[in-house]
């Protein structure tokens, strides 16, 4: 008698945590399932950010891949129009008023191919993803005196390096919002002696751009640099320095 107490005890006892075991559990946090899932299908999720990066990387390749059937057929002016239609920016060619550019769904006339005889002279592919290699399909256009490439993504130090190819002809440039550019490549810009305006504002990689903008002025003389302040960046360069300064008499004593 005494162990079927026992055993009605046990039973009272066990039978509360079966209760919980058994009763619906809380709804996990929606991170929580994310982590869980990326947990359960980590080689799929692998692939398929694999997959991601190489179809961007190739759409960034045909983007800017050398239109050379078209230089064949059409000639200069109007492969590089044409490629920077693709792009979706626009551009104006030399001695017309009006400017080429797409529709919102990225359509475009054909009639820029009437002016063959014609070089391009102001180009805007501001927020495209022209790169280095694309360029070549500009370097022919030595009448350039307009460049706009706010907010390009994929222009770097390289590109700015290539920018020599339009010293006798770039008049305005516009740096503004590229995320990749620095100071080596802003040193690259001397070679363009005929710039009268350059905007480098908001660009992130370019430390004490006060002092970028001095050594600029320095070197292009004629230029006027917009999107800059003499002071902004020289303060905390000069903390540095003085940092820097207050080590070196520190390790010295």
């Amino acid at each position: 008698v005494q162990l079927s107490g026992c055993a009605r005890m046990c039973v009272s006892v066990a039978r509360p945590y079966s209760t919980v075991a058994r009763s619906p559990s809380t709804p996990l946090p929606l991170r929580s399932k994310l982590l869980f899932f990326l947990s359960q299908h980590f080689y799929d999720v692998e692939q398929l950010l694999s997959w991601s990066s190489w179809l961007r990387n190739w759409t960034l390749r045909r983007k800017n891949t050398f239109y050379s059937y078209t230089q064949e057929q059409y000639g200069n002016n109007v492969a590089a129009a044409f490629y920077i239609l693709s792009l979706k920016g626009g551009f104006r060619f030399s001695g017309q008023s009006e400017w080429f550019r797409p529709n919102e769904k990225g359509k475009f006339s054909w009639d820029f191919v009437n002016f063959q005889e014609h070089p391009i002279e102001e180009v805007d592919v501001s927020g495209t993803v022209i790169n280095c290699t694309g360029l070549d399909n500009l370097v022919s256009q030595k009448n350039l005196r307009t460049l706009s490439l706010r907010g390009c993504r994929e222009v770097d130090d390289w590109f700015l390096s290539r920018l020599h190819i339009f010293q006798e002809s770039l008049e305005e440039l516009n740096l503004s919002g590229c995320p990749r550019i620095s100071v080596g490549g802003l040193c690259a810009l001397h070679h363009l002696r005929k710039l009268r305006k350059l905007d480098l504002s908001s660009l992130p990689r370019v430390q004490n751009p006060g002092l970028v903008r001095i050594l600029l002025e320095e070197v292009l003389p004629h230029c006027h640099i917009t999107g800059v302040e003499y002071d902004e960046g020289l303060q905390a360069f000069q903390e540095e320095k003085d940092s820097e300064a207050l080590s070196s008499t520190g390790t010295g004593a």
